[in-house]
Parts: C-alpha cells; structure tokens; sequence
C-alpha cells in the first residue's frame, strides 16, 4: 500500500490535467468567440447575462490555474459552482446522458478543492515544498 500512496501526486496530477484541460477546452470558444451567444443563452436560463462573462472566465482562466496546479483549490471551488450551475440549470433536464459530464467534472473539482494539487505543481512550488 505505500507504494500506491507514492503514486498520489500522479493520481493527482492526472485529476488536475483532465480537468484542466476540459475546461479550458469549454471555456476557449466562449471567451474568444462566442460570447454574445453565450450571454443569450445565460439570459434564457433566467440568469443575468453578465454572469455569462463569469462562467467562461471560470472555465478558461480556472481550467489553466487547475492545469499548472496553481491556486489550485480556489480554482477548483470555481469550477465546481459553474458545474454545479450548469448540472442544476441545464443539463439534469436531458437525463444521464445529458448530466454526465458535468456531474464527473463537479466531482473532479470537488476533491481538488479538499486534496490540493498535490506535490507535482506550481502551488508546491511556491509554498516551499510543503504539502498543498
């Protein structure tokens, strides 16, 4: 079993650049491209457009923090409330298929925002060495 708890800064390095990268993937077309659409679309669910600009913001800019494992567990809170939004306002509607990624992507973050990043990142770095 030590072994396997050697291997946990990989485990959480696999976390982060799956997750970073799917959201800065969602993000990327929305903050250079396709804002109006996106803000018509936030508007229909009934809340304020400007939040659109918050949701992309939270997707490209936090996936990227969540990819370099830097301030990573606010990062990860962040993702998860736009998860959590997008799982609540749009997508349980459409049935498992419909919820599942953003239920496996709310989930990611989530244990992101009590692990940390783990040793294989910036947040590391930066603080020392000391478990993040």
């Amino acid at each position: 079993m030590r072994f396997l708890e050697r291997l946990q800064p990989l485990a959480l390095l696999a976390l982060r650049l799956a997750l970073g990268g799917v959201m800065v993937g969602h993000g990327y077309h929305k903050v250079f491209g396709g804002m109006s659409h996106y803000v018509d679309f936030i508007r229909h669910l009934g809340i304020p457009g400007w939040l659109a600009y918050c949701s992309a913001g939270a997707e490209f800019f936090g996936g990227i923090a969540i990819f370099a494992g830097l301030f990573t567990r606010v990062a990860a809170l962040v993702v998860f409330v736009d998860m959590a939004v997008a799982l609540l306002k749009v997508d349980l509607k459409s049935g498992f298929s419909g919820y599942e990624l953003s239920m496996t992507l709310a989930a990611v973050a989530f244990a992101l925002i009590f692990f940390g990043a783990g040793a294989i990142s910036l947040d590391h770095v930066f603080r020392g060495g000391s478990k993040s």
